[in-house]
């Protein structure tokens, strides 16, 4: 078997650049003359390492080397493959009326009590039911979150259609079925997923859903124990795991939603970060919460400007990377050059001043349209029994996307990459003596309107003005933008993306003693541009 494997390897390479692989072709020059199917199944096994995939009318072609490109509008659904593959899961798992009578009860108590421990900060212990209850309240909001994640990615022309992924803590795999529909058919996926819990049960029936060019490696372990040498390419060789190497490093990591179930995530983070191909990408997601949001910053900032390789590891030239001089007066092409081989944030919050980082709580996160409700979600919240004192209808319906992200790198990219001169614009780390005084500035949206939010706890006196926490990646203290008076001249601000780049003109600084924080007046004299 494994001389016939050669024989269609071999006969593929010789192929791929010329014409597209027929496993009906080819079964004729392959030692054994085998079966047309079994030619494709060898095809399929080694798709990932020729960069193969295979079309509709089941030939095999490399794989385009033009970039994925970003969504356009917005996730409205959890797809009705995957719904309905959940619901037989559910089905086989506790019977036909899954959701009624005692399972429905034990579905709703563990999902009650998964929420209750998660929002006391304590560890959820995965078993079957709990798994269940997980991918019925929290797989929708996954699957779409990832996907808003990547188009920060994808509008940069960062996201190869040829990708090697590794998912820590995969659980049951909304963001795993997220990027399997975010990439397009054509596009091939070596993905890697490290779940040691009853979750990984539920993770490997859903990816039998996705497509022929979806190459999916389940590995039960915990991430602690993973050794990405074992899918290395060059241990195939006999060689070490080397990220570096051109087929061995991850093209993407992706770590969501289970930093806050760790014991030492920056541990965890700073080893994924070595996995990763010296172009790569590291996408951490977290809750929206306060907690989870504000420890994912932390991590963030912890590992930021760590050098894990040298440039010359990374195969740049060495006198490339000046970052080591001290004093030394550096364009934005040279000070991207001394960041390569460190821990870059690539987004989506922003370093808009050389040599400075952001000290503040770092709370912000991105809020997007409501899914439709799947029908699993309906049917276990509309099963609830009537006397059920503890329940309001639609406390099992979770169609909310809201989520923390941050993208870190290694070749020194970042997705907003501007250096500021205080000649020009304030800095937000010398605000204080600024309040009171209208400047100009340029900063990050970092959230939504939080004009109907509870910051902090604080009350807002019912103030239903648009506010914004903005950021240079400068501040110590939180500042907020505050629309008091919209006009034409200040719109952009409501129109910006999140993570967008904008300018102010004359905006009037103020201090908010109950808040603690800056307020950045944004009336009928400041003009506000978005940066692109």
């Amino acid at each position: 078997m494994s001389d016939q494997r050669d024989s269609v390897r071999s006969n593929a390479k010789y192929l791929q650049n010329v014409r597209p692989i027929d496993p009906d072709e080819i079964c004729e020059y392959v030692e054994g003359n085998p079966h047309p199917a079994v030619v494709r199944q060898h095809l399929r096994e080694l798709a990932p390492e020729l960069e193969l995939v295979k079309r509709d009318d089941g030939t095999f072609v490399p794989v385009a080397d033009d970039p994925v490109a970003p969504n356009r509008g917005p996730v409205e659904r959890f797809p009705a493959a995957y719904e309905q593959r959940l619901e037989d899961l559910l089905v086989e798992r506790y019977g036909v009326d899954w959701h009624a009578d005692a399972t429905g009860e034990l579905l709703r108590s563990t999902i009650r009590r998964f929420k209750s421990r998660y929002l006391e900060r304590r560890p959820v212990e995965y078993d079957d039911d709990v798994a269940a209850g997980y991918a019925i309240y929290h797989l929708p909001g996954y699957y779409a979150a990832v996907q808003y994640a990547l188009d920060d990615l994808a509008e940069r022309g960062l996201l190869g259609r040829s990708l090697r992924v590794l998912d820590i803590g995969a659980g049951v795999g909304g963001p795993a079925l997220g990027l399997c529909d975010y990439l397009p058919d054509d596009a091939l996926l070596d993905y890697h997923a490290v779940e040691p819990s009853a979750a990984a049960d539920v993770l490997e029936e859903l990816l039998e859903e996705t497509g022929p060019n979806v190459h999916p490696t389940i590995h039960r372990t915990t991430v602690e124990a993973f050794d990405p040498g074992a899918v290395g390419a060059g241990d195939a060789d006999g060689d070490a795991f080397d990220p570096t190497a051109p087929d061995d490093g991850f093209d993407l990591v992706l770590a969501c939603n289970v930093l806050s179930e760790l014991e030492d995530p920056a541990t965890v983070l700073r080893s994924a970060l070595e996995t990763l191909a010296p172009d790569g990408t590291l996408l951490a997601m977290a809750p929206a919460d306060k907690n989870t949001s504000v420890r994912l910053r932390e991590l963030e900032r912890e590992l930021e400007d760590e050098r894990l390789w040298t440039p010359a590891e990374m195969g740049f030239d060495e006198s490339d990377d000046d970052g080591e001089a001290e004093g030394a007066e550096e364009t934005e092409a040279d000070d991207a050059a001394a960041r390569r081989g460190r821990v870059t944030v690539y987004g989506p919050t922003v370093r808009l001043w050389p040599g400075e980082r952001p000290t503040d709580r770092g709370w912000t996160f991105d809020v997007r349209p409501d899914l439709a409700v799947p029908s699993f979600q309906r049917k276990l919240d509309e099963a609830t029994p009537a006397d059920d004192a503890e329940h309001a209808p639609g406390e099992f319906v979770n169609v909310d996307v809201q989520f923390s992200t941050s993208l870190l790198r290694l070749d020194g990219k970042r997705r907003i990459d501007l250096s500021l001169e205080t000649s020009d614009w304030a800095k937000m780390a010398e605000m204080e003596r600024h309040v009171t005084n209208r400047i100009d500035l340029v900063a990050a949206k970092l959230s939504r309107s939080l004009s109907d939010a509870d910051r902090e706890g604080g009350d807002h006196g019912g103030r239903s003005n648009p506010l914004f926490k903005i950021s240079d990646g400068s501040e110590s203290i939180d500042h907020y933008a505050v629309v008091t008076a919209e006009s034409s001249l200040n719109r952009p601000l409501l129109e910006a993306d999140y993570g967008e780049v904008c300018s102010f003109e004359r905006i009037l600084a103020l201090w908010n003693d109950d808040e603690e924080a800056y307020n950045l007046v944004v009336d009928e004299e400041t003009i506000v541009d978005r940066i692109g």
